[in-house]
């Protein structure tokens, strides 16, 4: 099971689940999450060898699913956002199980492979030992040489536990690396997501393009689209309020009805 930090109470709104991106964790959420918790529960999960929920062998996006899944199980159903391989898990959940899902926003991902490769991140952080930092920014002097842009290191950084005994890294580097593949690609799953959904990207980014809307509408064909003014990849980090404007704009409650 997953180990997850839950935000607010229980409210006639959907609960809503919030699934981070590769080497984040649920901590990377919560300023956002407590501002959220006004309209609801919040439920943030960090994903399986990330954070402190459990190692596993495995890091496909069927592997995020099924984990997602159960948990949304304990809810009955959720309203879902999930940014980067945290939305490529968000989306194939939605197609899998759609009756687990309310509405999806999904973050700056399309369901597409990619070429790119986090491995040198990977092969940075391995080649930091825990146990001979002293202190983290000892480690972001060490880090600087293969990781140049300070922005991405604080990011990874976010993950390295100097107060563990020993000090650790809170991800599991070695599955991460060998199933890199399966993150960077898409596993072209059948079936459809009738549900609203919104995909939302950074107006700087350049993860979903023009090219990526057949397959979304195949795939979501309520799909609407979105883009976020001044904001990259991390668009939740870049434009922190224009993001939530729009994550309240989608998951407002429907109008009342007019009455039959």
């Amino acid at each position: 099971m997953l180990t997850t930090i839950a935000y607010g109470i229980t409210t006639a709104q959907p609960p809503l689940l919030i699934v981070h991106g590769l080497f984040g964790s649920a901590r990377n959420w919560g300023a956002l999450a407590r501002r959220l918790a006004d309209r609801g529960q919040v439920v943030v999960p960090d994903l399986r060898n990330h954070g402190e929920s459990p190692w596993h062998p495995g890091q496909t996006y069927a592997d995020m699913a099924g984990d997602l899944a159960e948990l949304v199980q304990r809810y009955g159903q959720m309203d879902v956002l999930g940014h980067s391989m945290g939305g490529k898990a968000a989306m194939l959940l939605a197609l899998a199980r759609p009756d687990l899902v309310g509405r999806l926003i999904v973050a700056d991902i399309a369901p597409a492979a990619y070429s790119h490769s986090h491995l040198p991140h990977i092969a940075a952080m391995k080649a930091l030992d825990p146990a001979k930092v002293t202190s983290r920014a000892h480690a972001d002097r060490q880090l600087a040489a293969s990781v140049p842009d300070p922005a991405i290191r604080a990011f990874l950084l976010q993950s390295l536990d100097l107060k563990s005994d020993p000090p650790r890294w809170r991800l599991n580097l070695d599955v991460l690396a060998n199933d890199m593949p399966a993150i960077t690609g898409w596993p072209d799953p059948e079936g459809q997501f009738a549900g609203p959904t919104l995909f939302l990207s950074g107006a700087l980014s350049d993860y979903v393009q023009p090219s990526h809307r057949p397959a979304i509408k195949a795939l979501f064909p309520q799909a609407r689209f979105a883009k976020i003014t001044g904001a990259g990849h991390w668009l939740h980090a870049d434009q922190p309020r224009a993001f939530e404007a729009t994550i309240r704009a989608f998951f407002s409650p429907p109008p009342p009805s007019s009455g039959q």
